[in-house]
């Protein structure tokens, strides 16, 4: 059983390298891009750009053949270390740039998930680089059908995944060709907020009436973890948030995996202040939101109480009207509004 246990293992690993290769060589735009942005001086990009498909491709290649799957692992591990220290250092830069490891389907920025990623592939080569020196036959020793068919199902699998890919892709692209055709920036102010069903990073789902449930105005404050000035005002939320709870409450939205804004909620210090996913961007299409750091400020009374505030220095204006707006009249025991003295 351990012969077919490293077969299957170097299949994996075959056909996740030779993903990565294909989709460097389909996406030759975003894989020039991605290789500057991980430091490589830009007259050596296209070369470095090509020749990493090609070594990539020669990995997955050299894993199935016996001969070569010891060599192929190892260089394989030191591949995937080089490029993990190199998302170890951009990430201690606080720069979040886009791998395209698997071209356009892999377009999500760096994060503490590439590393945990990269730290399950290498450990799988390490595997795999034993196993073959153990094994040094497989799968010359296996039964021909067999190997046949396990080969089959991971190409079966490596095509669903590219599938996959490209479905997300081309989402994404709809999203953008949507947003670029929405007409001008934003709802009239006095409009009625759309009502939109968000996730919570925790799983559960979350709507505009559970937000306003409170009584209080809201701030949807859209961003994305690879916007560097998104991060910024993230860390200044939770004082905002602090000094505005009587009259504001603000939601932080993104666009994407729940995981990964999970983990830049917590890098950024939200706190108590929610993380809410928008699936296949509709709030930003319904609020006609077209780039982050923007702000949109509900009502209480569930009506767009600003035009959108565009950049982080007109959130913070935004978050600053609110409150004002909110202190010029609370509840009265009578039912009246009455001034707010505080």
């Amino acid at each position: 059983m351990a012969e077919y246990g490293v077969w299957v293992v170097r299949l994996g690993l075959a056909a996740v390298f030779g993903l990565a290769a294909w989709g460097k060589v389909t996406d030759p735009v975003g894989a020039r891009q991605a290789v500057v942005d991980f430091g490589v001086p830009v007259r050596w990009g296209p070369a470095v750009a090509w020749g990493l498909p090609v070594l990539e491709a020669g990995l997955a290649l050299g894993l199935l053949i016996a001969w070569s799957a010891v060599g192929a692992a190892v260089l394989a591990v030191l591949l995937l270390t080089v490029f993990t220290v190199a998302v170890s250092r951009l990430l201690a830069q606080g720069k979040r740039p886009a791998c395209s490891c698997f071209g356009t389907a892999s377009t999500v920025p760096i994060g503490r998930r590439t590393l945990v990623r990269n730290g399950v592939l290498i450990l799988l080569t390490v595997l795999a680089a034993a196993g073959s020196a153990v094994y040094q036959q497989v799968p010359n020793e296996l039964p021909t059908d067999h190997v046949v068919g396990t080969a089959a199902l991971a190409a079966l699998a490596a095509v669903l995944a590219w599938v996959l890919g490209q479905v997300r892709a081309l989402r994404r692209t709809l999203d953008e060709q949507a947003r670029s055709t929405l007409g001008a920036e934003g709802l009239p102010v006095g409009a009625v907020a759309p009502e939109v069903e968000l996730l919570r990073t925790a799983g559960e789902r979350v709507s505009l009436t559970d937000l306003l449930g409170t009584g209080r105005q809201v701030l949807l404050v859209f961003t994305h973890p690879g916007c560097e000035m998104c991060a910024a005002l993230a860390r200044e939320l939770p004082r905002w948030q602090a000094r505005s709870e009587r009259e504001l409450r603000i939601v932080v939205l993104g666009n994407g995996e729940a995981e990964v804004h999970a983990r830049w909620a917590e890098e950024q210090g939200l706190g108590d202040i929610p993380m809410l996913v928008q699936q296949g961007n509709e709030a930003a299409l319904r609020y006609r939101v077209r780039g982050t750091p923007s702000g949109v400020l509900i009502g209480a009374d569930g009506r767009i109480a600003a035009p959108v505030a565009r950049g982080a220095m007109a959130v913070r204006e935004l978050i600053m009207q609110a409150k004002n707006t909110g202190r010029q009249s609370i509840p009265g025991r009578n039912g009246h509004r009455v001034p707010d003295r505080r």
